[in-house]
């Protein structure tokens, strides 16, 4: 089966803060035209900032933008289960490939409240339910021993893990090696290929919103089996990676250069970190390095 790269995909906005949807689409077919695949309302997506309403009216717009040509999963995690299910059931109204759902965070869970919670949301939808761990974002890790325990479920598709760490992907992998149809897909954008070639499914990229054809061609490169040109682009996007989040916030980062090259997605709803021109011109820099601008 082919890899699959998605493009954690920005939420653009207006000068007011509210949601430019017309510009977000622009975005998704950008990243169609790039070949990949589209998750909307995660980290990259400013999730935590948007309202229940947008998140729907989002995933409706990037969904009916796409039109079935890529494929299309949504983050409806939220810190209670109650508002999770409510949203992973609007989105399965809509007609969603997949649901994400990042860990609670906030309220501090234990192992068992995350099966719990994970399970609950599983059983309310027929979409196929990913578990999404993002430990330094939300305080709460999902064990192996519970990813493991979650496969089981039959409507329990795969992880992202956006962890971090080679370690907890090698952890996640493993699980995916014995537990038939769980998929593991990578967040780590320095080590996609890595990932790619030692079991997971494909990735979820943030940095491929600002670098989509170099993702692209990572995932074009593996599934050719070009892996040495596979390789030299893995060094591209990683040494991207490198220089661009040296600055600061990585997803903060990631929509600052976006903007540079296409200043339609807007900046970020407040507290977000404010445009800073010193840091814009460092950015710019980088940009114009990898010859994205």
């Amino acid at each position: 089966m082919s890899k699959q790269a998605f493009v954690a995909l920005v939420t653009c906005f207006n000068e007011d803060e509210t949601v430019n949807y017309q510009a977000t689409r622009a975005q998704v077919r950008r990243q169609v035209g790039a070949g990949n695949n589209i998750m909307c309302a995660g980290t990259n997506g400013d999730f935590t900032a948007l309202t229940f309403e947008e998140k729907v009216r989002l995933t409706e717009e990037v969904a009916e933008e796409i039109a079935g040509r890529v494929k299309l999963i949504v983050n409806a995690g939220m810190p209670a289960t109650f508002e999770t299910v409510k949203l992973a059931r609007e989105f399965d109204r809509i007609g969603v490939d997949g649901i994400a759902v990042i860990t609670p965070f906030f309220i501090a869970c234990t192992q068992d409240g995350l099966i719990r919670h994970f399970s609950t949301v599983a059983d309310a939808v027929s979409t196929p339910v990913y578990l999404y761990d993002i430990p330094a974002r939300t305080q709460n890790h999902i064990e192996p021993d519970t990813a493991r325990t979650l496969a089981s479920h039959g409507n329990i598709a795969g992880i992202k893990d956006s962890g971090g760490s080679q370690k907890t992907l090698e952890e996640y992998l493993a699980v995916a090696k014995d537990m038939d149809g769980f998929e593991v897909y990578s967040g780590p954008d320095h080590l996609v290929l890595w990932a790619l070639q030692n079991g997971a499914a494909g990735c979820i990229s943030g940095l491929g919103n600002a670098m989509p054809q170099v993702l692209a061609r990572i995932l074009n490169y593996v599934n050719t089996g070009d892996i040495s040109e596979a390789e030299r682009q893995q060094a591209i996007f990683a040494a991207f990676r490198t220089d661009l989040y040296a600055l600061g916030f990585p997803p903060a980062l990631v929509k600052r250069a976006l903007y540079l090259q296409d200043a339609s997605v807007g900046a970020s709803r407040q507290p977000a970190l404010l445009p800073d021109a010193a840091q814009d011109a460092k950015i710019a820099d980088i940009l114009r390095r990898y010859q994205l601008l």
